[in-house]
């Protein structure tokens, strides 16, 4: 299984993981320089990483995974989601459904457009979400 993830990965690097994380990064670093956008920017990093090697890692609600809430989990966690969603996620979105739509028109393309498609689905919230490792 770990070599199907690692082959997986490699493929996904050509197919919209290292423009996507790029991206990622690069709104990261704007957001960070900003000083405002500081707790956005973290969220980018793990993103980008996420983007770069998605094969492997889940995104899971730290609520659940923690067992607990935490200022991300609540009524701010919200609030951020919205300006988030806003300023950045709306574009970083249209990117990865960009890539999604193409990878969908090819049988082998079709586990890396749902990929594409979980990545979209956290750019619309990323606030509150954690990487975990995948279980299967």
């Amino acid at each position: 299984m770990d070599l199907l993830r690692f082959i997986g990965n490699v493929i996904w690097l050509i197919w919209g993981g290292i423009a996507m994380a790029l991206g990622w990064a690069l709104v990261g670093v704007i957001l960070a320089l900003t000083i405002i956008g500081l707790p956005w920017a973290r969220s980018c990093f793990v993103i980008a990483q996420l983007s770069l090697w998605p094969f492997g890692k889940d995104v899971a609600n730290r609520r659940v995974v923690n067992r607990e809430d935490d200022i991300g989990t609540g009524a701010l966690g919200t609030i951020g989601n919205v300006i988030w969603f806003l300023v950045a996620g709306l574009w970083l979105a249209l990117g990865h459904l960009f890539f999604a739509v193409t990878l969908f028109c090819t049988i082998i393309g079709i586990p890396f457009g749902l990929q594409h498609v979980k990545l979209a689905m956290l750019t619309v919230a990323p606030i509150g979400y954690t990487l975990v490792d995948d279980p299967d």
